[in-house]
């Protein structure tokens, strides 16, 4: 039986987010084919989204980033836990590659721990990364210039993703500048079926009722202004994550039978930040995007090309956001013509067919 290792970080679910359509479409061409996740993104997430046989390893992969919230990163904690995870480094590779090795698989993909890409070559198996990011280019703007600690654990992180024998950059990204060999793919998004027919009778929602997702990713935001919101005329608003006030214009999604990519191609509007799922799936449902950015994250600029290029969307700015000023944004992607150009979401197609010829000699 044919095996992948699949090492998707724990750092939101975006990288499982793109890894899972591409599996996938990888198990239409390989039989029986079946996934080792090695992962500390919890089975949940999988469930209805992975179509072939796997297995759930939960072993920490990377560290990513320390955030506070959704919208802000401690930098000095991700420093922190970047140096106990690299002077733990040569028992976690042992750990790894023993791994790897017992479990046989015939290529590796990595989105993107480079953990797994050293453990990958270390133990001769083929390895891949699938990414829009490396963690190099997210923390490289982070260095502290006086801190040479700093700059050797970048320095590390690069060489580690360098061994890689091949990178699979999804678009819209970053360069993924350690890898040596790189093809650019399409955008991957896998829709959900819309169930906006359902969802707006259970709300008992008005005919001029707009319907707004309010989701920020795998990182929950731990507040609103949930007394703006109420005061929202014409709105609902279908929060994904903990509601601390009763409201009957704001519902949990958690309190709902479906799932937060139902909620995609189902909303009139989405509230969020440039994350890599929400955004291109929102652009692949043409659902109209209000979005706050963080300025922080690297690969943020590329996911707000990508909007601006491709969807009908509004910046908010942070202040607007945490005193509930969002109608104007509303309206402003109401008010926006719809764009023609449709982008290329080949991604989860050219990324099986890149990792089907690892099956092939077998």
């Amino acid at each position: 039986m044919p095996v992948i290792w699949a090492a998707i970080s724990g750092h939101g679910y975006g990288h499982a987010a793109q890894v899972v359509p591409v599996l996938n479409a990888l198990g239409t061409l390989i039989p029986d084919l079946t996934v080792i996740l090695r992962t500390l993104v919890p089975a949940s997430f999988f469930a209805d989204r992975l179509r072939l046989p796997w297995t759930l390893q939960p072993v920490q992969q990377d560290i990513g980033c320390i955030q506070q919230g959704p919208m802000q990163i401690d930098v000095a904690a991700t420093w922190e836990a970047h140096a106990r995870f690299h002077a733990e480094w040569s028992q976690r590779l042992e750990q790894e590659v023993a791994a790897i090795r017992s479990a046989g698989p015939r290529v590796i993909v990595a989105d993107t721990p480079y953990l797994a890409v050293r453990a990958g070559v270390e133990a001769g198996v083929p390895t891949v990364c699938l990414a829009n990011l490396t963690w190099h280019d997210i923390l490289t703007p982070f260095v502290d210039g006086t801190r040479p600690d700093q700059h050797d654990i970048l320095s590390e992180i690069g060489g580690h993703y360098a061994v890689a024998n091949s990178a699979l950059r999804i678009a819209p990204g970053l360069p993924l500048s350690p890898i040596r060999h790189v093809t650019n793919i399409g955008a991957i998004a896998e829709l959900a079926v819309p169930v906006r027919d359902q969802l707006r009778k259970r709300l008992e929602l008005l005919d001029d009722e707009r319907l707004v997702l309010v989701g920020f990713g795998g990182v929950p935001l731990t507040s609103l202004p949930w007394e703006a919101m109420e005061n929202m005329g014409g709105y609902h608003f279908i929060v994904d994550g903990p509601i601390t006030r009763r409201s009957s214009r704001i519902t949990s999604l958690g309190s709902l039978p479906y799932h937060f990519r139902s909620m995609i191609p189902s909303a009139d509007v989405i509230m969020t930040k440039p994350g890599y799922g929400t955004v291109v799936e929102a652009v692949a449902a043409r659902v109209p995007v209000v979005y706050v950015r963080r300025y922080i994250f690297a690969d943020e600029q590329p996911l707000v090309t990508f909007l601006e290029q491709y969807s009908r969307s509004s910046e908010l700015s942070k202040e607007d956001f945490q005193i509930g000023k969002w109608p104007p944004a509303f309206e402003a992607v109401e008010r926006q013509r719809i764009t023609q150009a449709v982008p290329s979401f080949t991604g989860a197609a050219d990324a099986a067919g890149h990792l089907a010829r690892y099956f092939e000699s077998h």
